[in-house]
């Protein structure tokens, strides 16, 4: 699938026009619907070829943050061939009572897979989490849909690379 074609199933099966609240507090009037897109298997197929491509031999690991990123790191460590660790929001209450699920050891150096930036704020919270608390070395986020409202500026602010498959400017979108 080109990236025409990528962009456009996405745009067809994905974009919502009305008024919606983000994650970040913002209100928008169109929203683009991760789920949508990422269980359409055409779709997920190609972003994972495309998300692997930043996988390159100076990364150890991918991650992504639930709910969301799951897909998505799982179609790219698929791609890949890399690894895959999963961020619960949480720390689970039962069994091993972890908050990462995969193998992850002090040192790694990950990958963050995301959906779609708005503000950065839930990418920021997995990279700081991954790096804090596992003490691995987060070498960048990557994600499907770059909103252009700041995530970049912040992500980047923060010390870590930032790189978007598209925009919303590329999927054709304006207020």
């Amino acid at each position: 699938m080109t990236d025409e074609q990528l962009i456009e199933r996405i745009k067809q099966v994905a974009i919502l026009r009305g008024d919606f609240t983000l994650r970040s507090g913002r209100r928008s009037s169109y929203y683009i619907d991760k789920y949508l897109f990422e269980t359409q298997p055409d779709i997920l197929a190609a972003l994972g070829q495309r998300l692997a491509g930043f996988a390159d031999d100076s990364i150890d690991r991918l991650a992504g943050a639930e709910l969301g990123g799951i897909p998505l790191v799982t179609a790219a460590a698929m791609a890949s061939g890399k690894p895959a660790v999963l961020i619960r929001n949480a720390k689970k209450g039962y069994g091993t009572a972890k908050q990462f699920e995969g193998k992850l050891e002090k040192g790694d150096r990950v990958l963050l897979v995301e959906d779609i930036a708005t503000s950065g704020g839930q990418s920021l919270e997995a990279a700081k989490l991954l790096r804090d608390q596992m003490g691995c070395q987060v070498v960048g986020v990557v994600v499907v849909i770059d909103r252009q409202e700041g995530a970049r500026e912040a992500i980047e602010g923060a010390g870590f690379r930032f790189e978007s498959l598209f925009t919303k400017s590329d999927l054709g979108i304006s207020e």
